[in-house]
């Protein structure tokens, strides 16, 4: 179905409307401290629409209104190994590559400032963190004292901040005007042409290709391609530097400063709009198998009399459930962030418990909401001598 919605990206009209959820939670990452609040929290709908012209996918009925990004927003990954091991790593691998000792930083959508703190611990870096969902006490290092954080949405009001390094990781996919934000960004950057500018998106590529459901939900109102996220940086006035993969190819990287009207060099990956379309197309005709397979598998599991938990209580377990419909068949979420142990998973209803609560629980399968953490989960069941077959979507 084509619709007369203008891309928010390019501005071209005749979006391909492509994937329908009705009735989805509208936040998926808030701590709700009670099931009824959690089942009562507010729904909406998800038409995702491809754009034919530069590659970009939108929510096209999103409401930004119904959001609330506050200290009740528990987004951070910063409790896995496996994830502060990539971010370590990013993090030295961008200080290195551009020289990042004894400079500022600014970081926009900072969350609970993890990554800014890194590049100001390992650098030496002096740091301003922009997000609402920012919590002060959770700040523990050498270098808060060279930390500035504003509890609030990145603006215009903000332009005056000058950096040598402007970083904005898991926050564009967040934003549903994303041309004009990151031309705000340009422009508060000025004629300063030696600052640099980091981004980092999930990848809607893997999303399609995988049919991977559990990665479509609310809050991300916006999803790129490498192209896609190259041509928006290329139409905003900015040369791209570098232009990949990471995080076990879930994550877009974009290394970028103001340039002219070339835009930089040109990657090869970027020229995916034919890739792009198929691999809508095969999303739109085979995502309803992946469903059915998955009700199938956990129908099987409920008549063997066997007890399932899911293993991470982030977005991409609300996804999960909500689009499948999955109610009293999964009892339990785990979760090793102890800020979201007790609290309930908006929409669902479901109870998030720590890892040890599997000792007296006994499942017989875990449902693992991201492969990459297979080994790290794999290690803790054994250490808790649980027994369990490991799935991972």
């Amino acid at each position: 179905m084509h619709t007369d919605v203008q891309c928010y990206n390019c501005g071209a009209p005749g979006l391909s409307i492509f994937y329908e959820v009705d009735n989805i939670p509208v936040h998926s990452c808030l701590l709700l401290p009670t099931r009824e609040a959690a089942m009562a929290y507010p729904k909406r709908d998800l038409r995702l629409g491809f754009c034919p012209a530069c590659g970009f996918i939108q929510n096209s009925v999103f409401d930004p209104g119904v959001h609330e990004y506050s200290s009740r927003y528990e987004e951070t990954q910063g409790f896995s190994p496996r994830f502060n091991q990539f971010a370590r790593a990013l993090a030295g691998r961008l200080i290195e590559r551009y020289d990042l000792r004894g400079k500022d930083i600014l970081e926009i959508g900072c969350g609970k400032g993890e990554f800014l703190v890194l590049l100001c611990e390992i650098g030496g870096n002096r740091g301003i963190g922009i997000d609402p969902a920012y919590i002060e006490e959770r700040t523990k290092s050498e270098a808060a004292s060279r930390i500035t954080f504003v509890q609030d949405f990145y603006s215009a009001q903000y332009s005056h901040l000058g950096a040598d390094f402007i970083c904005c990781r898991h926050t564009l996919e967040h934003i549903q005007p994303t041309r004009p934000f990151v031309q705000m960004v340009r422009e508060a950057i000025g004629n300063r042409a030696n600052t640099i500018v980091f981004f980092e998106v999930p990848d809607v590529s893997r999303v399609l290709k995988e049919q991977a459901f559990w990665d479509i939900y609310y809050e991300h109102c916006s999803y790129f391609s490498l192209g896609s996220l190259a041509r928006l940086f290329r139409s905003c006035g900015f040369e791209i530097l570098d232009l990949a993969k990471d995080f076990d190819d879930q994550y877009l990287l974009i290394e970028a400063r103001p340039g002219g009207g070339s835009g930089g060099h040109r990657f090869a990956s970027e020229d995916d709009l034919e890739e792009l379309a198929q691999d809508v197309k095969r999303f739109e005709r085979y995502c309803s198998n992946k469903l059915t397979e998955w009700k199938s598998e956990l129908k099987q599991i409920r008549e063997q009399g066997r007890r399932a938990v899911i293993w991470g209580s982030g977005s991409k377990a609300v996804a999960y459930l909500t689009s499948l419909g999955i109610g009293g068949e999964i009892e339990y979420v785990v979760d090793i962030n102890p800020y979201k142990h007790g609290m309930y998973l908006a929409g669902t209803g479901h109870k998030i418990v720590p890892p040890e609560y599997l000792k007296d629980y006994r499942p017989d399968v875990v449902i693992v909401m991201n492969p990459i953490y297979r080994e790290e989960i794999r290690s803790d069941l054994q250490r808790m001598n649980v027994k369990a077959d490991l799935i991972a979507v």
